[in-house]
């Protein structure tokens, strides 16, 4: 994709032909007026969006023409008051800590989430997750659409978290998920000594049997891959920057675990809790290509109070 106008009109996503046809190297565009069907056929035959979206617009009567431009039904909003996510948004709206808004546009939104925040609801009834945060936002502009997050931090990780803010930006981000097209950096203070100033832990995941909620290195497991770089060390501790390869649960903690630096405060796998009471990581920042644009949005989440508290305890800081 590339940098192509748009204008908004409320639910509307609105589009001059002449600029479709050019990116997609058409030379001929519909008649003005045409009839939906012939420009869902003439969109589809552009493969500039999922064809799957472009279907879906049309079965609904999301695709027509006005004046000059397309319109196509690209932000349909959510019923405040039908909606289950925006219902316990407004039940849960005073007690709650509002995430910082790292970025935010038409198609897509990231919060910093807290240390201590679930992304979504984990067991029914369960309130004051970020979901509920992101749709809070949303109602505060006026603007319910429905958000959706395309990854997800354990409750005790603090940092950026990505959402959509249609269908068509959630097709693309999941799929650039799947792709391994978005980013995802994080900070770590682990226990001991990393030896090496860099490294990769390439070791399969796969859940422990033992332990319904913990994860484990094993042979069966799933393909896992952490990228590690030595920041800083301290007295008996490691502050090491990692990059994710791929997204398994717990992934950070086992792999650092397994290598024999357990994060420090991460009970579960075998970490120091003196110091502080959760795991001590944090996503640093996201890197993910924009939906609309395709051109690489970076967010980045500043260093959270734990965190300038706990290096301040071990003896220093890092930019």
């Amino acid at each position: 994709m590339h940098k192509r106008p748009y204008r908004r009109i409320g639910q509307w996503l609105e589009l001059l032909p002449a600029d479709i046809a050019a990116e997609a190297g058409k030379d001929s565009e519909p008649e003005a007026g045409s009839h939906p069907h012939l420009v869902r056929q003439w969109l589809l035959a552009c493969s500039l969006f999922p064809a799957k979206w472009i279907n879906r617009l049309f079965s609904v009567g999301g695709i027509k023409w006005e004046g000059e431009r397309i319109a196509l039904l690209a932000f349909p909003p959510a019923d405040p008051v039908k909606d289950p996510l925006y219902r316990k948004a407004q039940m849960n709206s005073s007690s709650v800590e509002e995430p910082e808004v790292l970025y935010e546009d038409d198609f897509c939104l990231v919060l910093n989430k807290p240390a201590g925040m679930p992304v979504h609801e984990s067991y029914p009834g369960q309130i004051g997750t970020l979901d509920e945060a992101a749709a809070r936002l949303q109602l505060r502009k006026g603007d319910p659409l429905t958000v959706r997050h395309i990854h997800r931090l354990d409750d005790d990780t603090s940092g950026p978290v990505l959402y959509a803010k249609n269908d068509l930006a959630q097709w693309i981000l999941d799929e650039a998920m799947r792709d391994k097209r978005i980013d995802r950096r994080y900070l770590a203070v682990v226990e001991g000594h990393v030896k090496k100033a860099s490294g990769t832990i390439n070791a399969p995941i796969g859940k422990d049997r033992h332990h319904s909620s913990k994860r484990r290195v094993t042979p069966g497991g799933e393909l896992s891959v952490t990228h590690y770089d030595k920041v800083r060390t301290f007295a008996n501790a490691t502050l090491v920057r990692l990059k994710l390869e791929t997204g398994r649960t717990h992934q950070i903690r086992v792999h650092m675990s397994h290598l024999g630096h357990p994060l420090l405060g991460d009970k579960l796998y075998g970490g120091d809790t003196r110091l502080l009471p959760h795991q001590a990581l944090h996503g640093e920042r996201i890197l993910f290509p924009h939906p609309w644009t395709g051109e690489t949005v970076e967010a980045a989440a500043p260093q959270p109070d734990w965190l300038i508290g706990l290096l301040d305890k071990l003896g220093g800081r890092t930019n």
